[in-house]
């Protein structure tokens, strides 16, 4: 390891001093250089290669879970402690996320929904379960505000709009395009929090005419939707990572690439066995119709 630190370094430091410092013997580091290569130590190089091309391809978004599924699926036999190991020895780290709670001021108890989901968020086929939230992204030009619907069976992002303001029309939006893209049966669950834009009497309404089943989340309570809240919080960390839109339209187009181009149909869920939202619908209706 002290060889490997001492070549790491000496484009900056001079190669004796290195030997000094680390207590070892010029000539051992220079008969250490002219070693060949070790087939492992060559094995490693080439996972390296091929862990830091799925790491790019994830915009630095995966950790090495994911890394070692991408591997696998590639068909390269590697344990996942090995592929950790690797990424700590070369500083390959995924964004990490702090998550920020916070409670949104809602509908009084008598007009909001019972809280029926009860933190089950489980779901045994698609539109079963649908649960919506809002967030806002900061941008130099001001707030613009995201609301999303995800069908809980397979973490998929169903339905999703933006605005500049925060109105019903910003839910309803997210609602409309759900309700065109999925095929909805009496009875779907639909959980929110007891935001106005979604006890909105327009709002409600449509869940009515689908005949759908409305819950929401107990008073400043945030764990009741805590899936789409954790959603929101990838969302933010993966795709802005500190750095801040100029625009509400460059936020806009960031957030539809996303949505669309990676996190529905190529982001590895670990609750999903790391495939991705689409890919775990595409193979429950394979299995279904073999079944039948």
């Amino acid at each position: 390891m002290r060889y490997r630190f001492i070549q790491a370094e000496k484009a900056v430091y001079p190669v004796g001093v290195l030997c000094r410092v680390l207590d070892v013997a010029r000539s051992g580091f220079y008969a250490w250089c002219q070693r060949p290569m070790s087939p492992r130590t060559q094995e490693n190089q080439g996972l390296v290669t091929h862990i830091r091309a799925c790491y790019q391809a994830s915009r630095g978004r995966y950790g090495s879970p994911r890394i070692h599924q991408d591997l696998q699926a590639q068909g390269l036999r590697v344990g996942r402690h090995r592929v950790a190991r690797l990424m700590r020895l070369h500083d390959i780290r995924s964004v990490s996320r702090r998550r920020i709670w916070r409670a949104r001021a809602g509908a009084p108890r008598e007009v909001a929904a019972a809280n029926t989901l009860r933190r089950e968020f489980a779901a045994t086929r698609p539109n079963e379960k649908w649960a919506g939230d809002i967030t806002y992204v900061p941008t130099r030009q001001g707030w613009l505000y995201v609301a999303v619907l995800m069908d809980l069976y397979s973490r998929r992002i169903v339905g999703w709009a933006m605005d500049v303001q925060l109105t019903t029309t910003l839910t309803l939006t997210a609602l409309e395009m759900a309700l065109q893209h999925r095929r909805v049966s009496a009875g779907l669950l639909h959980h929110s929090d007891r935001g106005c834009q979604y006890v909105a009497t327009l709002y409600q309404q449509r869940l009515v005419a689908f005949g759908i089943r409305c819950s929401m989340s107990r008073p400043g309570n945030c764990w009741d939707n805590a899936v789409v809240e954790s959603f929101f919080a990838t969302l933010k960390t993966e795709l802005f990572r500190g750095h801040q839109p100029l625009t509400h339209e460059q936020a806009r187009t960031e957030i539809f690439a996303y949505l669309e181009g990676f996190y529905n149909r190529t982001r590895r869920h670990s609750t999903l066995g790391y495939l991705s939202p689409v890919e775990f619908e595409r193979q429950a209706t394979q299995s279904t119709r073999g079944v039948h």
